[in-house]
């Protein structure tokens, strides 16, 4: 399995949002990203983790950062997601773990003789050169975000 480290080049990707728009890595370069990726929107751990993002959005754009949220949800999923929270930074769809597989984000599974997957709760930060300056797996939504705020401190 793929873990990616500090240093790291991110891997590039393309999937769909919430607002059924395409966005690829690449359309964010020369900006700093905070991504994340999540199990399954509208779940209480889920909703509390997006919500702490949607809380501190200044103080990431303050510093720079723009917040992408990655799940396996559908785009229709994602939409109500957004609305009930009224979150707004971008959430994408990534049903087949396509980009979650990039970035070590699965755990691969074989239920019934299928290859199936899980993911694991992960978050990276990236600077406007898609390089990986923090890498974090099996996070801990519980002061995550006041985390990434110190290692993105420490980035300056």
């Amino acid at each position: 399995m793929v873990r990616l480290t500090k240093g790291d080049v991110a891997p590039n990707f393309e999937l769909e949002s919430d607002e059924y728009k395409h966005y690829a890595l690449a359309d964010f370069k020369h900006q700093n990203v905070v991504l994340y990726f999540y199990p399954k929107a509208g779940s209480s751990v889920c909703t509390r983790e997006a919500k702490d993002f949607q809380d501190n959005l200044e103080r990431f754009a303050k510093e720079g950062y723009t917040v992408i949220g990655v799940s396996p949800d559908d785009v229709k999923v994602l939409q109500e997601f957004r609305e009930h929270n009224d979150l707004g930074f971008v959430l994408l769809s990534d049903p087949e773990y396509t980009v979650h597989r990039l970035y070590g984000a699965a755990k691969e599974h074989f239920k019934d003789g299928e290859k199936t997957y899980e993911t694991i709760r992960s978050t990276f930060v990236l600077d406007g050169e898609d390089r990986i300056v923090f890498a974090g797996y099996d996070v801990d939504v519980n002061g995550q975000v006041d985390e990434l705020l110190e290692q993105i401190e420490k980035i300056k």
